[in-house]
């Protein structure tokens, strides 16, 4: 079970070969907890265990199922073939541990250290934007109200609505890691979120005209960083000049690349439900899709 198989190496081989796992292992030890009665699993095995559901979009209960018959997944985990698996309940609580504890953010962050050692992120431009993502429980009726506390409903357009909860990326331009991850109810304009998606280092920010107000491109210009944000008509100039059109179309080409990352996180990786009740529990839900991407991204860059 330690060896690959033969004729050639998985994707997930490549990836148990490429990340420093220790460093994960030092900040999830604390967590040991085996419930009443039952010896701990190993933290790192059930951080493995996640990863793998976020990669494959499988719930609780399909994420026990596949570690007890597929030997990849077992190999990737550290699971023997005569060993037995954490249940559904187990995976559940350890997931609970981690967002309660505030250590999906540690985790993101660890990640972030070992891709810029490894000299992936390019730092040429941080890609902002955001996607919905519906929540398990329906919306609130007058005679009942949401079983999720936390998600809001919003409306783009005619017969466009989400009751859920909204990703707000930052994205490296050119990799296409994501650097910086948000969630928040649905409801939240995405402008609001923009400043905490800019991490500092990059030479440029890229957005839609959704992020353009006067002070922040004032602000990035100041800090030494181009705005490459799209521009959008106001009161006073409400229909904008062929300039300003010609360099939101040469903004919307090269930001384009972000919708790749939603694409994997949504139809690869089936990041479209929120599979848990509370902001918290929704919030770990995607950093963990963050960081199974961005493993996932870092594998597929170096192989």
């Amino acid at each position: 079970m330690g060896q690959k198989l033969a004729g050639g190496s998985s994707p997930l081989d490549r990836l148990s070969g490429l990340v420093k796992w220790y460093r994960f292992e030092k900040l999830l030890n604390p967590l040991r907890d085996g419930g009443p009665g039952r010896a701990a699993w190993p933290p790192l095995l059930l951080f493995k265990a996640l990863l793998l559901q976020s990669l494959y979009g499988l719930s609780d209960r399909e994420l026990e199922e596949a570690l007890g018959d597929r030997l990849s997944f077992r190999r990737f985990v550290g699971l023997g073939l005569e060993e037995s698996i954490p249940d559904h309940t187990v995976l559940s609580r350890f997931r609970n541990l981690l967002g309660g504890e505030g250590l999906m953010e540690k985790l993101f962050g660890e990640l972030d250290r070992q891709l810029e050692k490894a000299g992936v992120i390019l730092k040429r431009g941080t890609m902002l934007d955001a996607t919905l993502i519906d929540a398990v429980s329906a919306p609130p009726t007058a005679e009942r109200p949401s079983k999720d506390a936390d998600a809001r409903g919003v409306r783009r357009g005619k017969g466009d609505f989400t009751f859920g909860y909204k990703a707000h990326v930052g994205v490296d331009e050119g990799s296409g890691l994501i650097r910086t991850v948000i969630t928040t109810p649905a409801n939240v304009n995405d402008t609001l979120m923009a400043d905490e998606l800019v991490r500092g280092d990059e030479k440029a920010v890229w957005a839609d005209a959704a992020y353009d107000t006067h002070a922040r491109r004032a602000r990035l210009k100041a800090e030494g960083r181009k705005p490459r944000i799209a521009r959008r008509p106001n009161k006073h100039h409400p229909e904008l000049p062929p300039r300003l059109k010609r360099y939101n179309r040469l903004i919307a080409r090269r930001r384009a690349a972000v919708e790749t990352t939603f694409a994997t996180l949504k139809n690869r990786m089936k990041l479209t439900t929120i599979r848990y009740v509370g902001l918290v529990k929704a919030a770990a839900q995607v950093t963990m899709a963050a960081i199974a991407f961005n493993m996932r991204r870092w594998a597929a860059i170096t192989g």
